[in-house]
């Protein structure tokens, strides 16, 4: 009896297949076979050509391979600085270019930190306990307690549940983004993110929606015609997740994000916030907790934050703090943590100790933005000169008020004002990009870079030199 339903439903079928009418019969057999011969035929079968001898010959003779890189040419500025400058010796304060020690603004070492000491020596124990590389990424034996001892301190500093370390600063970002963003989502850019964070971007396959630098209005408009295209499609929009990528310091431009403004959007559109804050962090806020601090926005209302800690920290990579399951999932899916091996131990080790240094010495902070706005209030005296940047940025660029409708002209220009300023014993450089890959490719500049430990003396000596030099330049361009 227990086979009983099974027995009446194959009587049934056979039933029903006695009944159906014959053309139904035919058409599904027919059906049957035409199924079986495209799942057993080729899809495409491709003509066969046979070649003569002579043939193949001259085939041979016409291949002309690709080259393997691009032709570079020789008046490349990376390959004439190669040839021009020599650094010996560490680039703190002073940097040691072609035997002649100037004093360094090119440098990216905010809060004085290179040749420090104590980190110097705290990195040298721990090469001696560690040896120098890890040998495999964290979740292959490349986990050490140096690591986790500096993901705890960074959690904790940053107010966080938790963080997480990457080798390489430029990958905090860049591996972040993509790690949440995904095909179908929708990212709003500042056009003004660095570059990083726009690599980051396109490797997410994201729809991207970029705004004008820092303009709010631009970006609401973009909003409301997303909120508008939602309402259209429900459906999509209950699946589709909307991110807004910005930088804390914009590194291109030197100028603060509007925070405040962009946490207010955030609630109205239903947004999640990445911060990139490798200029911010260890610069802005009474304790160098970055521009959450310096607008005393509660940190909770950013979704992740990324900074690298090769700027303030004086070592090499980056983080990424916010919730705990925010962090644990890029442990599982950031492709710069899971595929890159760990910080050397060393490298962990001086990150610690100039993030201990930093809390028990908050003066350098302010002798940073002090040093800052001395800077700014400088460079606005340069006559031809436009300065980009916030007053209390450690990031200040100067462009040329009047530029040429030639961008090569304005480059070489300032790599005059350049090589002058370091004949005379201070350190620039001209603003370098990847022209080609640049979503928004920045007006020509030079970008000073201050830190704590230069005095006043130092700054007013530096801008004397390089408002000489712009001076010479300059009437020297125009008298021609």
């Amino acid at each position: 009896m227990a086979f009983l339903p099974a027995t009446w439903d194959m009587y049934d079928l056979i039933q029903g297949f006695l009944q159906a009418p014959a053309y139904h019969l035919v058409f599904e057999a027919l059906l049957i076979l035409l199924i079986a011969k495209l799942f057993f035929s080729k899809s495409y079968k491709p003509e066969k050509i046979e070649l003569t001898e002579k043939e193949k010959e001259e085939l041979v003779a016409d291949w002309n391979p690709e080259p393997l890189v691009p032709d570079v040419p020789d008046d490349h500025p990376v390959l004439q600085a190669m040839e021009k400058y020599c650094i010996s010796g560490g680039a703190g304060k002073t940097v040691n270019i072609n035997g002649k020690d100037c004093i360094n603004m090119a440098t990216l070492n905010f809060l004085g930190f290179i040749g420090n000491k104590e980190i110097e020596e705290d990195a040298v124990k721990a090469l001696m306990k560690y040896g120098v590389g890890s040998c495999g990424p964290r979740g292959f034996y490349g986990t050490m307690d140096v690591h986790l001892e500096l993901e705890d301190l960074l959690a904790k500093f940053m107010n966080t549940e938790e963080a997480i370390l990457y080798s390489y600063g430029f990958v905090a970002i860049a591996s972040a983004i993509p790690a949440y963003s995904k095909r179908g989502d929708v990212i709003f850019a500042d056009e003004g993110i660095g570059f990083a964070a726009q690599k980051g971007c396109i490797a997410s396959r994201s729809t991207i929606k970029w705004f004008r630098h820092n303009d709010m209005e631009h970006l609401e408009a973009l909003l409301k015609a997303q909120e508008e295209e939602d309402r259209r499609n429900p459906k999509k929009a209950k699946v589709t997740r909307k991110f807004l990528v910005v930088e804390g310091i914009y590194a291109n431009y030197g100028d603060i994000c509007p925070l405040p403004r962009l946490v207010e959007l955030k609630w109205k559109y239903k947004l999640r916030i990445f911060l990139e804050e490798s200029l911010s962090f260890g610069v802005l806020g009474a304790n160098g907790r970055g521009v959450t601090e310096h607008f005393e926005i509660p940190i909770d209302n950013i979704e992740l934050i990324a900074a690298s800690l090769e700027n303030s920290m004086a070592s090499i990579g980056g983080f990424c703090c916010g919730k705990k399951f925010i962090i644990d999932h890029q442990r599982l899916s950031g492709s710069g943590y899971c595929f890159s091996a760990s910080q050397p131990p060393m490298v962990a080790v001086a990150a610690t100790t100039a993030l201990k240094l930093m809390e028990k010495n908050p003066h350098l902070l302010l002798t940073l933005r002090e040093n800052c706005q001395r800077v700014h209030e400088a460079v606005k005296q340069i006559d031809g000169v436009e300065v980009r940047g916030d007053p209390i940025s450690p990031i200040q660029h100067l462009q040329l008020t009047e530029p040429a409708a030639d961008r090569d002209l304005d480059l070489r220009m300032l790599q005059m004002v350049q090589d002058m300023s370091i004949s005379q014993g201070v350190a620039i450089t001209v603003a370098r990009y990847l022209e080609n890959e640049e979503h928004l490719l920045p007006q020509p500049s030079i970008r000073l870079s201050v830190s704590a430990h230069l005095t006043a003396e130092d700054i007013d000596k530096s801008l004397a030199i390089i408002k000489s030099a712009f001076r010479a330049v300059l009437n020297n361009t125009t008298s021609r």
